[in-house]
């Protein structure tokens, strides 16, 4: 077991426990203040302190081991004073496992020409919000992160959009280099564990910089892995991806790909050694009326299932594949535009990425995730973009 403990007597331990002998696929278990987590893993987003249209116990029973929520909305509104007024999040949201909140750093520079950056933090228009002004420091950031209560937290970060120049994504790694260091000094609560995050865009020498300069500056329990799926095709994230986490991330330390989230990249990304994914996509699609399935991508606005009675996908076994729901009452739904479609579909592709994770992780165990990743290449399910 490798076990950490930096100067601020904070505890986490990642173990991992199995090694695939033909990838760089790892199974561990990330241990926290509010349980563990099997790697590898998919985080459900609950932006805003909810996902969306699901209750905490539904999430639960969908085998949900930790979610994920968002410090830029959730400082906006409701403010992280009254979230620490109500004990924090996990008592606010009335999820008592494990919770990650990312630093907010993508929702601020998403804003463009709203967006100040300087070697001292970001200004930033809240332009969804009151319009007002905000300046983030390193050390903002964190306070804001400590006082929402998550079990992991990520560092404050620049992250650069595709395309962009190697100036700009240069500038992005000094940028979140020297935040690291602030956030590291900054944070001090002795139940959350920060990771780093390593930028640098698709240029494997700015990647390794940013790593590198991680490891220098804290001991980091996790590493987040930032500035993939920013518009990039598939193909090329993997050029530098791939051997960034098989060939130099550390081998005794969670690796946190963020943002991405389509069944066929998690399968690939676990092949090269991540271990924990998050994003929307699975809720977001459902509100489009869009599901996962062992066919591939389902859209239940199309007409072919207007007089469909089997049930959403016949090989999963999910709540709402085996509660009777069929194509026909979606369809129906998402036509609509009725809630109830939305939820149902959300509580089937979360579970969906769970249970891809799970077979993945029983592979890994197994020692044959090569031929699981083989496999699923030549799957209908396998075409889910």
């Amino acid at each position: 077991m490798s076990e950490y403990k930096n100067p601020k007597d904070i505890w986490f331990a990642y173990d991992v426990v199995a090694e695939d002998p033909a990838t760089h696929a790892r199974a561990g278990v990330l241990h926290t203040p509010h349980g563990d987590v099997p790697t590898p893993i998919f985080m459900p987003v609950g932006t805003k302190a909810t996902v969306k249209g699901l209750l905490p116990d539904q999430l639960e029973d969908l085998g949900t081991k930790i979610l994920l929520a968002n410090t830029y909305h959730l400082a906006n509104r409701p403010g992280a004073d009254l979230v620490e007024e109500m004990g924090g999040l996990h008592d606010f949201m009335q999820w008592h496992g494990p919770i990650l909140t990312d630093s907010g750093g993508f929702q601020v520079f998403s804003h463009g020409d709203f967006t100040k950056l300087t070697d001292d933090g970001v200004t930033f228009r809240t332009v969804d919000y009151d319009g007002s002004y905000v300046h983030w420091t390193p050390e903002k950031n964190m306070e804001i992160a400590q006082k929402l209560g998550a079990d992991i937290v990520m560092q404050l970060d620049q992250c650069p959009p595709y395309p962009a120049s190697r100036r700009f994504v240069e500038r992005a790694v000094e940028l979140s280099s020297m935040w690291a260091e602030r956030c590291w000094a900054a944070h001090d609560r002795s139940d959350q564990a920060l990771f780093g995050i390593v930028q640098g865009g698709m240029h494997m020498d700015l990647r390794l910089r940013s790593l590198r300069h991680l490891q220098e500056c804290g001991d980091f329990p996790g590493f987040g892995i930032g500035g993939y799926s920013v518009g990039e095709d598939h193909e090329t994230m993997f050029e530098t991806l791939g051997p960034l986490v098989s060939e130099h991330m550390p081998r005794e330390k969670p690796r946190y790909l963020m943002g991405v989230g389509n069944p066929t990249t998690l399968v690939r990304g676990v092949a090269c050694g991540i271990d924990m994914f998050d994003c929307v996509l699975p809720t977001r699609t459902a509100r489009m009326g869009t599901a996962f399935s062992s066919e591939g991508r389902l859209n239940f606005r199309n007409a072919r299932f207007a007089h469909d009675a089997g049930p959403l996908d016949a090989a999963c076994s999910c709540p709402v594949c085996r509660g009777g729901y069929t194509r026909a009452y979606i369809h129906h739904l998402v036509r609509q535009k009725e809630m109830v479609g939305s939820i149902l579909l959300s509580m089937h592709n979360i579970y969906y990425l769970l249970d891809l994770m799970r077979r993945a992780r029983e592979a890994i165990v197994d020692g044959r995730y090569g031929a699981f990743v083989s496999e699923w290449g030549q799957l209908p399910a396998a075409r889910d973009w």
